[in-house]
């Protein structure tokens, strides 16, 4: 079948995921007079949100810039998408974990940190699944984009989980560094990889 179905669905659930990210920014009951001093002391929710809100924000535009370079899909290809969705719709909920204890201190903010980390890892690994069974069914991608290119799509996306798989050691060190750790993976992921900039994306159908 073409990609259309399956960029649909993805649509969806990253458009759900990324909306439930803002229900973990909450205020606490509050006597008066106390709001401004609980919204500033908020700033580990509003941290979490944007880390988060960008990231799966950058997967949603590596995943349109993935299936522009794929002219049908078969099964396994489906079950690896499925398996990246699965990922980051839980995303949400590690993020509210963090958001309640990065600024703590202690094992609860390591416990977080790791959580996050290694649902992060689970991500960038399938993002890994996808472009290594790209690049060895090239028969799927479009004319002008190769298993060549797909596999360095494959090789720029290898840090991802190597870091926040590293970074799950990290969280026992600081959750505030690794915190810092995912908002620097999502500005490299930002920016294009050399084979996005040597092949122009394909018109849609």
């Amino acid at each position: 079948m073409d990609t259309r179905r399956l960029e649909a669905f993805s649509d969806g659930v990253l458009a759900v995921a990324i909306t439930l990210l803002v229900f973990q920014v909450e205020l606490p009951p509050l006597p008066p007079g106390h709001l401004a001093h609980a919204l500033f002391h908020l700033w580990p929710s509003y941290a979490s949100y944007v880390v988060s809100f960008a990231i799966v924000g950058i997967i949603w535009v590596n995943h349109h810039a993935m299936f522009d370079r794929v002219a049908v899909v078969d099964r396994t290809l489906l079950f690896l998408n499925l398996a990246l969705l699965m990922g980051v719709a839980f995303l949400p909920f590690p993020t509210a974990v963090l958001a309640g204890h990065v600024h703590k201190g202690g094992a609860d903010s390591h416990v977080a940190a790791a959580v996050y980390s290694a649902t992060m890892a689970g991500i960038g690994l399938t993002f890994l699944l996808l472009w290594r069974h790209l690049a060895a069914t090239p028969g799927l991608l479009v004319d002008g984009f190769g298993a060549d290119q797909a596999r360095a799509a494959f090789r720029r996306t290898v840090p991802g989980p190597v870091i926040y798989g590293a970074s799950i050691g990290l969280a026992y060190l600081s959750a505030l560094a690794c915190l810092v750790l995912y908002a620097g993976m999502a500005v490299y992921f930002i920016l294009p990889g050399r084979e996005a900039r040597e092949v122009p994306a394909p018109a849609a159908p």
